[in-house]
């Protein structure tokens, strides 16, 4: 597969959805360069802000440039994104009914070096827990590519999850994006694998090994998980009857949670999650971290396994 930076494409599409539209307004908080969106200020001097490590500040900022007409994209690290600035997207941005979107960068394990303080495993539970929220966790490249001008037009908070360097394409340019639909990337009759972000990858690269074991698994993407697709999730799990989801995230609150409230009352079968388990991060390259917290390829194959009784 493909490698697309994410950060060139985040920075490309603002670019483009900026000459369309002059109220859009782009802030970071000193992470211009490592997002790569520092090129920005020098095409729009009056539009690409840089507030400082104020990051609470920026999410308030951007609420008030909203209440007066303008679209405010805040872009930082998810840990910054989503625990430093929770009061200020509860209150200010969401209960105010604002329109912001807030771009979180190094989802994950994919922080790498930086290390357990930047590294955010809770981020979406914490903005799924906000009302009025939509919540996204990016696949690849090309799918952020199709999704930031959806998200543009669409009223409202949204928090769009994202590896912030290389990642592997998992779609290609014909991959149409539909902000609130999951989309199944192969179909399969004896397990459901339900992942999100980069753990869309390790699926199928853990597909793979499943087919030599004569388990023939269906894989679904989610990148909206709050909403999430509710349909696609219980049509794959009434096909099935079994079901895995991969985060790259905290086990409580993140894609696991979604997809257990929605089938423990409309179809309860067993769910293995896999995902982070009571840890925070720590410094790391991203497969090392994801071999020892349980979340790589060789995990889901074993859970697999076991789930259907091989």
């Amino acid at each position: 597969m493909a490698l697309t930076g994410m950060r060139e494409v985040l920075a490309q599409s603002l670019q483009e959805l900026m000459e369309q539209d002059e109220r859009i307004i782009v802030m970071d908080a000193d992470l211009a360069t490592a997002n790569g969106t520092f090129g920005l200020r020098k095409i729009f001097p009056d539009r690409a802000i840089d507030v400082g490590i104020s990051e609470a500040n920026m999410a308030s900022m951007a609420a008030g440039m909203s209440a007066y007409g303008m679209k405010p994209f805040i872009v930082t690290f998810t840990a910054f994104a989503s625990r430093r600035i929770c009061d200020q997207l509860a209150i200010s941005c969401s209960y105010a009914k604002q329109n912001v979107k807030i771009i979180a960068t190094d989802a994950g394990v994919t922080a790498q070096t930086n290390g357990g303080t930047h590294m955010s495993l809770e981020d979406i539970g914490i903005v799924r827990s906000i009302p009025g929220t939509v919540v996204l966790d990016m696949v690849d490249g090309i799918q952020l590519k199709k999704a930031l001008p959806v998200i543009h037009e669409y009223k409202g908070v949204v928090y769009v999850r994202m590896v912030r360097k290389e990642t592997p394409d998992v779609f290609d340019e014909s991959y149409e994006f539909n902000l609130f639909k999951g989309t199944k990337v192969k179909s399969g009759k004896d397990l459901t694998i339900i992942a999100s972000g980069i753990m869309v990858h390790e699926a199928i690269m853990a597909e793979a090994e499943l087919k030599e074991a004569g388990i023939d698994a269906e894989i679904i993407a989610i990148h909206c998980i709050k909403p999430i697709d509710q349909d696609i999730i219980l049509e794959s799990a009434r096909k099935t009857g079994k079901v895995i989801t991969l985060d790259n995230h905290n086990i409580h609150g993140g894609l696991y949670s979604a997809v257990t409230e929605v089938l423990s009352e409309k179809y309860p079968v067993h769910v293995k999650g896999i995902g982070i388990k009571n840890h925070f991060g720590e410094v790391g390259s991203t497969r090392f971290l994801m071999e020892k917290y349980g979340i790589a390829k060789e995990d889901i194959v074993r859970e697999a396994k076991i789930l259907c009784g091989n």
